[in-house]
């Protein structure tokens, strides 16, 4: 039995039939192993000791609103569990960024995924532009003119926040949109940090891909097509998902990327892919378990925790 500790958003809120966390612990704990979660606003560095106010979970269905049975908070010390899981949603802030440098000093007597210093040195829009030729033109950046230069060069783009996650903030411009200059100012005005601009991509009107990699191996992939009249493809803002077969442009692009989310011990990992491009790493919390199954692809819930159990025995 392992003791295991995830890191998350109320599990009491979450959509059984959707979540992935709640897939992952489900899965652990028909496994026999003993888990408790915690949100990152309880977790607490003192002397040297990282501890968290954890609920034990006691019972897990997939029956929605009578879910789970969590025991009462207690402090827990998290360098006597075996696995702590980052699975808190984004915002990407300073908040996340502080929750990663406490956990970093776990390791690596304790098994933390995704590795949290990994995870703060790959913003998920950031990490994608290290991989030459894989991504479409993207520029990041906070100076104004330098967007109105890359509109004039590629004309149709897409302007969103460097750090938003689930659509948020995502705004298509097309070459005669005369609301530009007023998105720019409102980009200006809202966020503090940079914004990015990237060419439009045609394809997603066909679907962005979600592709899980575990350990860097490719496991698993499903497509999500935006609704009618919508650019984003998520599947809160009306994104519908189908089954997908992975062609020899996915592969390549995972081949690409698999041995650095190796080395960096971003052992779960999901990556959009719309058209040819590459356009997203994430490593925070990535979703799709759930359609991937659903439309008969791998349990990837249970290949994570094989992996994990796997490499707690060695």
């Amino acid at each position: 039995m392992l003791k295991i500790a995830i890191q998350m958003d109320p599990i009491e809120h979450v959509d059984v039939n959707a979540d992935t966390t709640f897939d992952m612990a489900l899965e652990a704990f028909g496994r026999g192993h003993q888990i408790s979660v915690y949100g990152p606003d309880s977790l607490y560095l003192y002397d040297g000791a990282v501890r968290a106010r954890t609920q034990r979970i006691n019972a897990i269905q997939r029956v929605q609103g009578e879910h789970v049975n969590l025991s009462e908070p207690a402090l827990e010390d998290l360098r006597e569990v075996d696995v702590v899981l980052i699975r808190q949603d984004p915002p990407f802030n300073m908040a996340y960024i502080t929750a990663a440098q406490i956990l970093e000093r776990l390791v690596p007597e304790t098994l933390v995924l995704n590795d949290p210093r990994a995870i703060r040195d790959a913003p998920e829009k950031l990490f994608v532009t290290e991989f030459e030729g894989l991504t479409p033109p993207t520029m990041i950046t906070r100076d104004m003119n330098s967007v109105r230069d890359f509109r004039r060069e590629h004309g149709d783009v897409i302007l969103k926040p460097l750090y938003g996650n689930g659509g948020e903030g995502v705004f298509r411009v097309k070459p005669d949109d005369g609301n530009f200059n007023a998105l720019l100012e409102l980009f200006a005005l809202t966020y503090h940090e940079p914004m990015i601009a990237q060419k439009f991509i045609p394809a997603v009107s066909q679907g962005d891909k979600r592709i899980i990699l575990l350990d860097g191996e490719a496991v698993g992939a499903i497509n999500r097509v935006p609704a009618k009249g919508e650019t984003r493809s998520n599947m809160h803002v009306g994104g519908r998902a189908e089954a997908v077969e992975m062609n020899a442009r996915d592969q390549e692009i995972c081949d690409a990327i698999g041995p650095a989310l190796k080395e960096r011990g971003l052992v779960f990992a999901g990556i959009d892919v719309i058209g040819d491009y590459l356009t997203e790493i994430n490593v925070t919390s990535p979703t799709g378990v759930q359609e991937v199954r659903n439309f008969g692809g791998a349990d990837i819930s249970a290949l994570l925790w094989d992996w994990v159990e796997g490499r707690l025995e060695k």
